[in-house]
């Protein structure tokens, strides 16, 4: 596994997030209702991202979270990293304590190039990219479908 469910689960919430409006608020039940993410799971996935400073949060009437930047402005690996540090792009593939270039698992050799390519997508894919490759397959599925 490249992330944890907390990591794909903070994807898919700020990519929806990323649909509305700069500074528009949303609720965290309402994007726990559309992404189909446990609402106290996404809770503290939340908090993580506004300590982070991805997720702007305001109480009370009118509030709810927004993004703390425009989509073009947040990469994936900013959310990776709040989320999950770099844990699963530097761990070894075959789960060695220590596997480095000066000491390599079997795997090594082959695995730090896919893991680079791996964090170079993340880091070159922002959350505008995401939210528009979500609606063009949004628009090509059936009616039915779309959520």
């Amino acid at each position: 596994m490249i992330h944890s469910t907390a990591c794909e689960y903070a994807i898919r919430a700020m990519t929806y997030l990323a649909a509305f409006e700069p500074g528009q608020r949303v609720l965290a039940r309402d994007v726990s209702a559309h992404e189909k993410i446990p609402g106290p799971f996404l809770g503290k996935i939340f908090q993580t991202l506004v300590r982070a400073g991805l997720l702007t949060s305001n109480k009370g009437p009118g509030g709810g979270f927004a993004l703390a930047r425009r989509p073009t402005e947040i990469a994936l690996f900013d959310i990776y990293q709040a989320v999950d540090g770099t844990t699963y792009l530097d761990a070894c593939a075959v789960g060695l304590a220590r596997c480095s270039d000066e000491t390599p698992c079997p795997l090594h050799d082959r695995w730090k190039p896919i893991r680079e390519r791996i964090r170079q997508y993340l880091q070159s894919t922002s959350l505008a990219d995401m939210a528009e490759a979500t609606e063009k397959k949004r628009a090509a599925m059936p009616p039915k479908e779309r959520h």
